[in-house]
């Protein structure tokens, strides 16, 4: 079927509207058949692919479109340590285990933000070109069927129970996107296409702002490489970003190296030698194997779900503050999607509605996550903005009682409550540190403007 020009759907069985689930009879160009609800998943990272599992597995004949099935995402790659069990992920992918997470200031105060790990515990760091392959190629097990391509546009129905039309630059060569233009008729489409998704764009989903984030990864000669075996840093200051943070990952043989901004896109270069100067000591002398760029969604858009096309991962919008964490929200958000259609159409049998996506995925999304994503927004406005307020952050950091709640919510996807007691020493510290932090930077300030007038 992939290599048709243009794939229809036969008229032998009609699918039941969801509202009078009776058979639609109406002829049409186009008629909704064979059976089974057909979908379409548009992008193959971890978003998609969980969508495209999810789907097949509950009975839909389901179709992947990925415009590079041999290309990845830039991804500082850490991973929250209920996702292995959660998606089933096999212990081969994982390249390192973080036990210590070191984040540095401005002032190069630094807080180990992994004592409070317990045993077993750890943060598992991995590249996301072996994840993605891993996550296609289940889908593709399970009876998902990858069409390599680039998503073009999309033609709405007429009715409610008529496909959409999808058209894209099918390739026959992963590698190019060389090819010719085809058209895949599906009843429900998700878009997993990231963050300047093209299906976003084709139902007037809203824009949002982002991020850039820039990375080289670096290969070490090995005395250097060890330093990193379990070892994971955060830098923190003006130098490095304005408004987010950088970083050294340790991958299989190699550091991830880099940083991102919203605010200063243009000068993403100028905090990128930023990091590699904090860093200098521990990188130096260790050559460059790859450079990656990429934008990162900084709030979900202000619509996800329009017609039967859902938005999910990147596409959505489903990126962490304070974090920038991504990949486990992408899976999360994608299979959450795929569940919902399988439920609305009972397996394929009919038509699913706007109302019906909006329902199982869209509100149980925002019921589970929505708190937490508006909790870290929080603390990105009032721990990023300021030299002062970062430093205040590392201060904090090294508390045993923020640890724990902070793993505890990172590496098992949970607001945790804290004891009203613990909670109630951790604010009036946040209050003494930020008021403490910012009469010291405002003094350094004063004093670096004193001297600059005396030059």
């Amino acid at each position: 079927m992939a290599a048709a020009t243009t794939h229809l759907l036969s008229p032998s069985a009609p699918l039941r509207s969801p509202s009078t689930k009776k058979p639609i009879r109406k002829p049409i160009p186009l008629i909704i058949t064979a059976r089974k609800l057909r979908a379409a998943v548009i992008g193959g990272g971890p978003a998609g692919a969980s969508a495209a599992e999810a789907l097949a597995l509950g009975g839909i004949e389901t179709y992947m479109i990925e415009r590079s099935p041999s290309g990845a995402k830039p991804c500082g790659g850490a991973i929250p340590l209920c996702m292995l069990d959660e998606f089933s992920l096999p212990e081969s992918l994982i390249d390192r285990r973080v036990t210590r997470m070191r984040i540095i200031s401005p002032s190069n105060l630094s807080a180990d933000f992994g004592t409070a790990l317990l045993p077993g515990q750890h943060i598992p760091m991995l590249r996301r070109e072996v994840l993605d392959s891993f996550l296609r190629s289940r889908a593709e097990s399970h009876g998902v069927h990858l069409l390599p391509g680039l998503f073009t546009s999309l033609t709405p129905p007429s009715s409610p129970h008529d496909p959409y039309l999808i058209h894209y630059i099918a390739s026959s060569d992963p590698n190019s996107l060389l090819g010719k233009p085809q058209t895949l008729a599906a009843d429900v489409i998700i878009g997993a296409d990231g963050a300047n998704s093209r299906v976003a764009k084709s139902i007037d989903a809203g824009s949002y702002s982002y991020a850039i984030a820039f990375q080289e990864r670096i290969r070490l000669p090995d005395a250097q490489m060890q330093h990193y075996a379990d070892l994971a840093e955060m830098y923190i200051g003006e130098d490095v970003s304005p408004d987010f943070y950088a970083w050294v990952f340790p991958k299989c043989d190699h550091v991830a190296v880099g940083t991102g901004t919203v605010s200063s896109k243009q000068q993403i270069k100028k905090y990128q030698m930023g990091i590699r100067r904090r860093a200098k000591p521990k990188i130096e002398g260790g050559e460059v194997i790859k450079v990656e760029a990429h934008p990162i969604p900084e709030h979900p858009r202000p619509r996800r779900v329009v017609g039967r096309v859902a938005l999910v991962g990147d596409a959505a919008g489903y990126v962490t503050k304070c974090s920038g964490e991504g990949i486990y929200f992408a899976a999360k958000s994608g299979r959450m999607c795929g569940e919902a259609v399988v439920r609305a159409s009972e397996g394929g049998e009919r038509m699913v509605s706007e109302e019906e996506l909006k329902a199982g995925y869209l509100r149980r999304w925002d019921r589970e996550y929505g708190v937490m994503f508006r909790f870290l927004d929080v603390l990105q406005r009032v721990f990023y903005g300021s030299n002062w307020g970062r430093e205040a952050l590392v201060e904090l950091c090294g508390d045993e009682y923020v640890q724990k709640r902070t793993f505890e919510s990172y590496l098992y996807k949970r607001m945790v409550m804290g004891d009203w007691m613990g909670d109630l020493r951790l604010g009036w510290r946040t209050f003494e540190s930020l008021g403490r932090n910012m009469i010291v930077g405002r003094e350094l300030q004063r004093l670096k403007n004193v001297l600059a007038s005396l030059e």
